[in-house]
């Protein structure tokens, strides 16, 4: 049985706040510095965004999303857009519940640009795409291949509760396609609300 989203979530957030470092009260301002490094994990739920008339498949289920990633530069930018260039990776994990129970799973590079914000609260950018496999290809009339490409966008916002630990919520545009390699391709598009922690070393 696939464990829900949030007692995964729950889990996560009990192990890396027993390794998050003792600090003062009041001192949850984090250092990210270059080689920083962030591992995450997010969940949330599909819900599909059907943009043209020919997209008829109303997909939507549950989503687990661990990553990692490492702070590239020091902070750069001018005023509110001043902040830190991130590289990193993730692992997506979807399970699709309509029209049939499916499964969908994806390995993404991304990069992220986490603006310096008020120092406890930092909003972010992320843009990620890579391969991606579900057993959902072939049973609907956008997808016909197995093999496809998952590309996101979106943002959110990281509340640093120690200067190591942080809760996340965001928003994310997903699109799958096959790119073209074999028809037909219209895609499935869907906005994914999600929350998660993370924790930086």
């Amino acid at each position: 049985m696939t464990p829900s989203p949030l007692a995964v979530l729950i889990t996560f957030a009990a192990v890396f706040s027993s390794l998050s470092i003792a600090c003062d009260a009041g001192e949850t301002v984090p250092h990210l510095t270059v080689g920083t490094q962030e591992i995450g994990l997010s969940a949330g739920y599909l819900l599909s965004s059907r943009l043209t008339d020919q997209h008829s498949t109303k997909q939507s289920g549950p989503a687990i999303m661990p990553s990692w990633a490492m702070v590239l530069t020091d902070p750069i930018g001018w005023r509110w857009l001043r902040g830190h260039l991130m590289l990193g990776a993730e692992i997506v994990y979807i399970q699709f519940q309509e029209p049939e129970l499916t499964h969908g799973v994806g390995f993404t590079p991304k990069i992220k640009w986490m603006f310096e914000g008020t120092g406890t609260l930092r909003p972010y950018i992320e843009f990620a795409g890579g391969p991606f496999y579900t057993d959902l290809g072939g049973r609907i009339p956008e997808e016909s291949a197995r093999f496809n490409f998952i590309l996101t966008a979106g943002g959110g916002l990281s509340w640093f509760f120690t200067p190591q630990l942080s809760f996340n919520v965001g928003y994310r545009f997903h699109h799958i396609s096959n790119a073209g390699t074999r028809y037909p391709n219209l895609g499935l598009n869907a906005s994914l609300p999600f929350g998660g922690f993370s924790f930086y070393f």
